[in-house]
């Protein structure tokens, strides 16, 4: 575990830049004094940020670059003119170097995956990446991975997210055992894309000891938080990721419009103000905001673009207790599992029957 956590901010990032950026860590830094940061952008616009948060001041550096990453920034344009100078870029240096923990940045998805891949590079056992998203539910919370870093994920990489959402749940819910499922379109064994039974045959075959797993959920089973970690491919993962999303925003409309309809129904929304905003509270993206890139030599957090300096406080505490609680090595004890499981035994035979002209 470790005591004082550092995280670097790519400053510039997302539809704010660093108002919101140094709003958010203030709070952050309320809820956890061990915190220290490394900003990283314009220092000409993140030093008055800064001077308006005297305590924030006092334990973080500026490492001034006045290069950008654009949200419009397709991942390889970007790749090529922010590598090794800008704020994402420099931001996630900073974790490869040692000298911060963990990177926030409320940037370009795509461009801080690209960057993250090359900058870190990949776990040695860990095929493909992973972004792994809080997940609001009627019993609390729960993990839901991938929601757009990997389109379209064979048999071994779902069981890989399986095992890198469980080390994340253990950390945020305190679980030894989370409980995991696979995404699927019903929960009997014969249902579903070869991939996914598959998968579900390796993590029943050969139980993995941090991981409960409970065979299959449906897509209502993520509002009601069925199981600790769901487990997907990036399409479905995030065409979900967005409905839900936008489905909170329809409901919220929907109870505005109708609370000023007539008086009758503004009377009775203050008469039962406390509920709507326990419901707001509940229905707030804000409150669960901070995408984890899974599979990295490094951990990563990617914030929502357009988060205020309470979502991007979030995004930041994401940050400090994968950091403070040493996701990587506990996904690489997962890992090591793994790499004897039947999968690999399996994944071996073929090959040496491939080489040999057999048909697998």
């Amino acid at each position: 575990m470790t005591d004082n956590v550092r995280i670097a901010l790519d400053a510039m990032g997302g539809d704010h830049g660093p108002a919101v950026v140094a709003a958010g860590a203030a709070i952050a830094l309320k809820r956890r004094p061990d915190l220290s940061f490394v900003f990283v952008g314009d220092e000409s616009l993140v030093a008055p940020q800064l001077d308006a948060h005297p305590a924030l001041k006092a334990v973080s550096e500026i490492r001034h670059t006045d290069v950008a990453v654009r949200m419009d920034d397709k991942p390889s344009v970007a790749l090529r003119k922010g590598r090794y100078k800008s704020s994402m870029w420099l931001a996630l240096e900073a974790v490869k170097d040692g000298s911060a923990h963990a990177a926030v940045s409320a940037g370009n998805t795509g461009a801080l995956m690209a960057m993250s891949r090359f900058c870190l590079r990949m776990m040695a056992d860990v095929e493909r990446p992973a972004i792994a998203a809080m997940w609001p539910t009627l019993r609390g919370e729960s993990i839901v991975l991938d929601v757009g870093a990997t389109i379209g994920a064979d048999a071994r990489q779902l069981v890989d997210f399986a095992v890198m959402g469980s080390a994340m749940a253990r950390i945020l819910f305190d679980i030894e055992r989370p409980t995991v499922g696979l995404l699927n379109v019903g929960v009997e064994e014969i249902k579903g894309v070869e991939q996914v039974k598959e998968a579900a045959r390796l993590l029943r075959e050969d139980p993995f000891p941090s991981i409960d797993f409970r065979g299959f959920v449906e897509g209502d089973d993520l509002g009601k938080g069925t199981v600790d970690v769901v487990v997907t491919e990036g399409f479905a993962g995030n065409i979900a990721l967005k409905t839900a999303e936008g489905t909170a925003r329809q409901l919220a409309s929907y109870l505005r419009s109708a609370m000023g309809r007539t008086w009758l129904s503004k009377l009775g929304y203050l008469l039962a103000r406390s509920a709507f905003d326990t419901l707001k509270e509940k229905m707030d993206p804000s409150k669960v905001n901070g995408g984890v890139f899974l599979g990295l030599e490094g951990v990563v957090i990617k914030s929502h673009g357009g988060a205020d300096a309470e979502g991007f406080a979030s995004a930041v505490e994401v940050g400090y207790e994968m950091a403070r609680y040493d996701l990587i090595s506990k996904i690489r004890q997962g890992m090591a599992h793994e790499s004897d499981g039947p999968y690999v035994a399996d994944a071996a035979g073929a090959e040496m029957q491939r080489l040999a002209g057999a048909t697998p």
